[in-house]
């Protein structure tokens, strides 16, 4: 089921992002957008809505999008100017084989273009429902969310906090990583017309599970390898990045993730989703094995 859904994304990304003229910000845009990866969140986004009992089809366009706002955000990370990392997905990063400018240029453009695609493919939903997209859409790709998570985040390295490490940890998880996670689900619950209260637990499983997802990047980051995770190991702590880790420690990192992850299953377990228990079983063992 995972597998046919991630067969799935990739085909309507290919679909949807043709090449065209001017060749060279098509090819950077397809670059980094075609990199094996998980395609977590445009799953998340299409499983939500077959848990809700709707037709995952209707949520292509916006599963898709919201996987070009994650990549958008991971071509700008990748920047010298930001995480300066030469690797993604085990891969040359996009401004190591496009350069600097077609790299922003490229993200500016996959940030553009995924509400376009969700405009003009959405072609089973009500105009209401494109515009509520739209609008959970522009808050999460800017300064309430990915934006303002990605500045606080910069500015950590300099030891620049306007509250404490702890509210400062917790304002980077929520808006640099399970923004994403959040918007994936949000989105299936407009298109599943869920009442209030789904939507709400549903938002609050998303938040749980994005900041279950970054602890488990940092303590992967302080043990895993280059082969396991396709990019740079040990930048943040170079960078001396605030972190769960570098605040706690990598075994109460462990272990708060693994509390974070059982919470997620009480919350997500009564909906039967066997792509929900996968996540979270995965990101058990890898961390069981590790205790």
């Amino acid at each position: 089921m995972m597998e046919e859904l991630i067969n799935l994304v990739n085909k309507k990304l290919d679909e949807y992002l043709e090449i065209k003229y001017p060749k060279t910000i098509f090819e950077s845009m397809k670059y980094t957008l075609s990199l094996k990866g998980k395609r977590l969140r445009p799953i998340m986004c299409l499983e939500t809505l077959r848990m809700l009992g709707g037709k995952i089809e209707t949520a292509l366009p916006t599963a898709c999008a919201i996987e070009m706002l994650h990549v958008q955000s991971l071509i700008h990370d990748d920047l010298p100017c930001m995480d300066n990392d030469d690797y993604r997905r085990g891969q040359l990063s996009n401004h190591k084989v496009y350069g600097e400018a077609a790299a922003v240029l490229a993200g500016d453009a996959l940030l553009t273009y995924a509400p376009q695609t969700i405009i003009e493919k959405s072609t089973d939903l009500t105009s209401e429902q494109i515009l509520k997209i739209i609008h959970e859409y522009t808050k999460a790709a800017g300064v309430y969310g990915l934006i303002g998570g990605q500045i606080v985040d910069i500015e950590s390295e300099k030891q620049q906090f306007e509250k404490n490490k702890e509210e400062t940890l917790a304002y980077i998880h929520i808006h640099k990583t399970a923004v994403l996670f959040r918007l994936a689900i949000k989105t299936a619950c407009i298109i599943a017309n869920a009442n209030d209260d789904t939507t709400l637990e549903l938002d609050g499983f998303a938040l749980k599970f994005g900041e279950a997802f970054q602890i488990y990047d940092d303590i992967m980051d302080e043990i895993s390898t280059f082969e396991e995770m396709g990019k740079t190991i040990g930048k943040d702590k170079q960078a001396k990045k605030l972190t769960y880790t570098s605040l706690y420690g990598v075994e109460k990192a462990i272990n708060k993730c693994l509390v974070l992850i059982k919470e997620c299953h009480d919350i997500i377990d009564k909906y039967g989703s066997e792509i929900f228990n996968e996540f979270l079983g995965k990101i058990e063992k890898r961390l069981n094995t590790r205790k």
